[in-house]
């Protein structure tokens, strides 16, 4: 089948692919990656398995079409913020909006999120995706405090720590909810910490 497998030229074919592209989203974020198969997701976009097919190889090529639109949907309100930045630059503000931003997208796309997490620990192609963004945020956000006068050694270190731990308790807030954690002193420290790399 995988000869087969075309792009779509004229507006109605991209109409399509992008119906079975925006089907698989919605599929992956209800029931998950595993749970779903290409039939529900050709019904879900009103066309037939033969024509999922036309466009894509299998599941896993609709796969990271998804995880390329969730990965731009995630991060593109942390690119507005960091280019939106003046200085002096307020580390106690930046490090609460980046930790909004964070704790609302786990909490909106909580499933597919789950799913491609799981996913970039087994699949290859899943992983590079995540490096590449990961990389691409790292270093836009390097340029940016450092035209604004950020003059930590080791910025880029620092800025894929800071990453780290809010991605660590975003998840923890999101996902885990263990009974004995105050959540608000928890993410206190959080900010802090973030605070401390940078000044």
């Amino acid at each position: 089948m995988s000869q087969d497998v075309r792009t779509p030229q004229q507006e109605r074919a991209i109409e399509k692919k992008n119906k079975i592209v925006h089907a698989g989203y919605e599929l992956f974020s209800e029931v998950g990656y595993y749970s779903t198969n290409t039939a529900q997701i050709a019904k879900r976009a009103g066309v037939s398995t033969g024509i999922v097919y036309g466009y894509f190889k299998d599941k896993h090529d609709i796969l990271l079409e998804v995880l390329s639109i969730h990965l731009n949907n995630s991060f593109s309100p942390i690119f507005e913020l960091i280019d939106g930045l003046c200085a002096p630059i307020n580390y106690y503000t930046l490090a609460k909006n980046v930790l909004d931003i964070a704790i609302n997208l786990h909490k909106k796309g909580a499933k597919i999120h789950e799913a491609l997490h799981s996913l970039s620990h087994s699949d290859e192609a899943v992983n590079a995706k995540f490096i590449e963004i990961e990389d691409s945020l790292t270093l836009q956000i390097s340029d940016r405090l450092a035209s604004l006068g950020a003059d930590s050694p080791n910025l880029g270190e620092r800025i894929h720590f800071a990453m780290d731990i809010v991605q660590s308790f975003s998840h923890e807030y999101v996902f885990d909810n263990h009974p004995y954690i105050d959540y608000d002193a928890m993410r206190t420290i959080v900010e802090n910490t973030i605070v401390a790399l940078f000044i």
